[in-house]
């Protein structure tokens, strides 16, 4: 693709040759289609626009040293859609069909995936939707399951260095019994002014804290957060969270690493007792936390002393990296090659 500067495309939208799509109706999930249309023609009385019965997830494909192009735990992503499924009614995409899509698609646009040491890589956008009529509120009797693909550059634009963050406390991306568990788009509509504000103030993003009591950390935007102490690795335990598969990821290497691993409830004022913290997702892999101000209380949770990546959350995400790319052994069998 000599017309895209794979080092310096961003991390946007860009046109591919196809997408994948699948219908489901009379209550069964139909064939694969491809498809070089980049919209979708849909009811104006859909349901996905009118009451948020729709769901997504997001993956990458990577570009490997040895040539082969692998993606990352694609089967976690498979169960977590089938979990946001179960949680807005929606009828569950199997595994099977997931999986044969992702791999389909990636196919399809193989000359969309940017090279090795790039920086960059072909993100994946599952996308399922309602798309009966209606003007109730029953879930909806018909449903689109479509994944397009775009190359994109890292998500900060510093790559990986020391963000500042800041606790917002204005606004709740989800209420605690909500759908905060699934990736759903209401919870990102949620916080984008939150994240507005954060940026109007010089942050790399927001910092929520618990919805019921304002006590406890929460999530670091759309990330997952975690902190490094005493050789362990503490993440919070929420029933707002959506449950991260790079955390999940990254607790398994922290156990590799000898380190004890928490996951429980984090009252704010223990901020100031971490060496390390980040902010982890697909996206970023990790965003490591250089501080986080909290402006109610006029304090400063200084967490990198010197403003760079910690040793700790540095090894984890070379690990993790090097594991994606098949530098290293998949020992845990994440990884899946999709292009020999």
């Amino acid at each position: 693709m000599s017309e895209l500067d794979w080092s310096n495309i961003g991390f946007g939208y860009h046109k591919t040759d196809y997408n994948v799509r699948c219908y489901f109706r009379n209550g069964a999930w139909g064939e694969i289609e491809t498809c070089s249309e980049e919209t979708i023609p849909m009811h104006m009385a859909a349901t996905c626009l009118h009451y948020g019965q729709e769901a997504f997830e997001g993956l990458k494909a990577y570009r490997c040293p040895d040539g082969k192009v692998r993606v990352f735990r694609v089967d976690e992503n498979a169960a977590r859609l089938q979990s946001t499924c179960r949680g807005i009614l929606m009828p569950e995409v199997p595994t099977e069909l997931f999986i044969s899509m992702v791999e389909k698609v990636i196919r399809l646009n193989e000359r969309f995936i940017p090279p090795y040491e790039s920086g960059a890589s072909l993100y994946i956008r599952p996308l399922l939707l309602g798309t009966s009529a209606q003007v109730g509120v029953p879930p909806s009797e018909e449903y689109i399951f479509l994944i397009f693909v775009t190359p994109v550059g890292p998500y900060f634009k510093g790559g990986f260095a020391a963000n500042p963050y800041v606790i917002i406390r204005e606004y709740d991306r989800s209420a605690p019994l909500g759908t905060g568990v699934y990736k759903v788009g209401g919870n990102y509509a949620a916080s984008l002014r939150a994240n507005k504000m954060a940026h109007d103030l010089g942050y790399s993003c927001e910092f929520y804290l618990d919805a019921k009591e304002k006590k406890y950390i929460d999530e670091c935007g759309a990330a997952n957060f975690f902190g490094i102490k005493d050789n362990t690795y503490v993440t919070p335990k929420s029933t707002s969270i959506l449950p991260s598969i790079t955390n999940k990821s990254l607790m398994q290497l922290a156990m590799d690493m000898g380190m004890k691993v928490e996951r429980r409830p984090i009252l704010e004022e223990e901020l100031s007792t971490f060496e390390e913290a980040g902010a982890c997702g697909t996206a970023a892999v990790i965003s490591p936390i250089a501080k986080i101000d909290d402006l109610d209380t006029k304090t400063s949770y200084v967490i990198s002393k010197d403003g760079q990546p910690g040793p700790v959350c540095t090894k984890l995400y070379n690990k993790l990296r090097n594991i994606q790319y098949g530098v290293e052994p998949d020992v845990h069998g994440w990884t899946r090659i999709v292009i020999e």
